[in-house]
């Protein structure tokens, strides 16, 4: 069974992706335009051009998941600009994050308070 949890890192591809593609051409984007190992373990999230589909690469020990989502109406949040201004290829999601990304929340509008910490 494909667990998320945080021992793995997840990313967005910020560009949109053509959703015909499979497991073999979405670990070649991994590898040329994402600049990540596809075989590391860790989340890709790829999301359609119009924003109502997503698919998710991981590789496990023994070969890939590939999963898929379309909305029926709505669409996916679109990942953000760099501080800078400029387009990152990639944007590192926390599990929090991409859980709500799946189910059509903003993750990049929504509100985090300051974690509690001892000593502070």
């Amino acid at each position: 069974m494909l667990s998320i949890d945080g021992g793995r890192r997840i990313f967005l591809a910020r560009e949109p992706t053509d959703m015909r593609k499979s497991f073999n051409t979405l670990s070649a984007l991994v590898t040329n335009d994402l600049g990540e190992d596809p075989l590391g373990g860790d989340v890709f999230v790829f999301l359609s051009r119009d924003r109502r589909r997503v698919k998710v690469l991981v590789w496990e020990i023994s070969g890939f998941w590939l999963c898929a989502k379309r909305l029926e109406s709505g669409r996916f949040s679109r990942a953000p600009l760099d501080t800078g201004g400029s387009h990152r290829a990639k944007v590192q999601l926390s599990p929090a994050e991409m859980r709500m990304l799946l189910e059509g929340i903003n993750v990049h509008h929504a509100t985090y308070h300051q974690h509690y910490a001892h000593g502070q």
